[in-house]
């Protein structure tokens, strides 16, 4: 059963491509993705690798975590599934104020 990475700490200029191929070193990758802003389509900084298997999961934190890869140090630990957010108020284009009303 595949296994979804949390990588922290990417340099601005890593790509996806980057990012599979190193984490390949410690096993199958089965996807690499960078999370990017949706208004400027810059990197967030941060990404998912998804290993094939627990095994190389683990193989994958132990080679990663703490290291350095592009000149950044990576965090890499197990992906948590991500949390419920309330919706958000006043946003823009959606009017209201700083306290929830709305015009």
């Amino acid at each position: 059963m595949s296994k979804k990475l949390y990588v922290g700490g990417l340099s601005y200029d890593t790509t996806e491509d980057s990012l599979q191929t190193a984490f390949s070193e410690a096993g199958s990758v089965e996807s690499a993705k960078i999370i990017t802003d949706r208004m400027s389509g810059r990197s967030k900084g941060f990404g998912f690798v998804e290993m094939s298997s627990e095994e190389e999961a683990k193989k994958a934190i132990e080679m990663w975590n703490g290291k350095e890869f592009e000149g950044r140090t990576l965090t890499v630990n197990e992906a948590r599934p991500m949390e419920n957010r309330p919706p958000r108020r006043g946003g823009f284009g959606q009017g209201g104020d700083n306290r929830g009303n709305t015009w």
